[in-house]
């Protein structure tokens, strides 16, 4: 299943759940649901929590197709190095060594790292890390994408349960809302940015007081070159402002070492990993374009809505898709540049989910179509006549509509 759906697919879990009491149940019941939803592909699993000595996890829950094995059964930390890779990589594909579950039939196994992660050290002075629960999955297969799903599946989960301590713990605090609101503000360009041969205007708005949306124009030195980012937090409020906070203020660091734009992509993802091991992913696009006549345009997508470029030669639309996954969830990813050719007056447009997720009154979605649509009927415009009529489309779309999010849009046209 794509990363975002499958983000979607556990947060509609979440908030369908019954009421419940506590986060051994919690977590058995949203096991049992991404049992039971056949596009996850999982079909059986155990939940362990770890113990008050931290040295040993213990089986609390079975669910599925699994081979059963004896209840509280625990499994020492000491004996189990790991564990310990799953503290460090936060989810795990291996071969199994327990003597008692290689009896059962169990030789392979996926494991991932859910809740609170604790940095301890071992009898020689190593630091290690584990977390709080380890859900171990049963696939249909332990190849292709399952890790990536792991790691989806561990952010949401572990991004939930700190909520939920937040939510019984403290009320927001309006004043402080209102400064974050004033530096997130602050981390915006000016909407519009002439470059060489090309216009652009960006637009960005949340849906709170503060969003986890934001964009970017990033002008080098010399002036032949600029980067241009969109990113979207998945966490909610202050925890997606200040990720959001953190990864433009990345970007612009990077961004002035003029490193390659895949290495910046994997140092970005490994200090969101470290910095924000409770919240959830962010995505993220950049692309660079130079002050030549040729249009070149490299780009990385770290699982960021496809950006559409209109070919106005051909009056065809072009998607640019991920180039790896998106940022947070694991360490040490590897992502790829692609690049594409602007020629004069084709348009590339860069867009965050609340727009094609804005729903009418039938929860309808918006809907990348409706962006095609849109950007075709508006191709003589300018990019800031583009971005607001995209905008004023969707908005109207959704008026009546229930669920909303922060909504960014950027335009970007080559016009000579």
């Amino acid at each position: 299943m794509e990363q975002k759906k499958l983000y979607r697919t556990l947060e509609n879990i979440i908030k369908e759940a019954p009421k419940i009491n506590n986060e051994e149940e919690l977590l058995s019941y949203v096991l049992e649901q991404i049992i039971n939803n056949e596009e996850i592909r999982i079909i059986g699993g155990r939940l362990w929590k770890l113990n008050d000595k931290h040295d040993a996890f213990i089986l609390f829950e079975q669910k599925g197709n699994v081979e059963l094995i004896k209840k509280d059964y625990e499994v020492k930390i000491d004996r189990y190095p790991m564990f310990k890779k799953v503290g460090l990589y936060r989810s795990v594909i291996a071969e199994e060594t327990d003597e008692h579950l290689i009896e059962k039939g169990i030789y392979h196994y996926s494991a991932t790292g859910v809740g609170e992660r604790y940095k301890l050290k071992d009898s020689g002075g190593e630091t290690y890390f584990l977390y709080q629960y380890l859900i171990a999955l049963n696939a249909k297969t332990l190849e292709g994408d399952l890790l990536n799903t792991l790691n989806i599946i561990s952010m949401t989960l572990s991004s939930i349960l700190r909520t939920k301590d937040i939510e019984s713990s403290a009320k927001e605090n309006i004043q402080e809302l209102e400064k974050a609101r004033e530096i997130q503000r602050s981390i915006l360009p000016e909407h519009e940015m002439i470059f060489g041969n090309y216009e652009m205007f960006g637009l960005s708005l949340p849906d709170k007081i503060v969003g986890g949306d934001f964009f970017d124009y990033l002008k080098s030195e010399d002036n032949e070159r600029i980067g241009i980012a969109i990113g979207d937090a998945a966490s909610k409020g202050i925890s997606a402002a200040a990720q959001a906070l953190y990864v433009s203020g990345a970007l612009k660091m990077a961004a002035g070492y003029q490193i390659k734009m895949t290495a910046m992509m994997s140092r970005i993802n490994n200090l969101v990993y470290e910095t924000f091991p409770y919240e959830r992913f962010v995505t993220l696009f950049y692309c660079e374009l130079t002050n030549d006549k040729k249009g070149l345009c490299q780009f990385v997508n770290a699982g960021q809505n496809p950006p559409l470029l209109f070919h106005s030669d051909e009056n065809v639309i072009e998607t640019l898709n991920s180039t790896g996954a998106v940022l947070g969830p694991a360490p040490y990813q590897k992502y790829y540049s692609d690049s594409v050719n602007f020629r004069v007056n084709d348009i590339l447009l860069l867009y965050t989910d609340g727009i094609v997720e804005a729903t009418n009154r039938d929860f309808e979605f918006y809907g990348e179509e409706r962006i095609k649509e849109q950007l075709i009927l508006n191709k003589e415009k300018s990019a800031r006549e583009i971005c607001n009529r995209i905008s004023q489309d969707v908005a109207v779309f959704s008026a009546n509509g229930i669920y909303s999010d922060d909504r960014t849009l950027v335009a970007i046209k080559r016009i000579k």
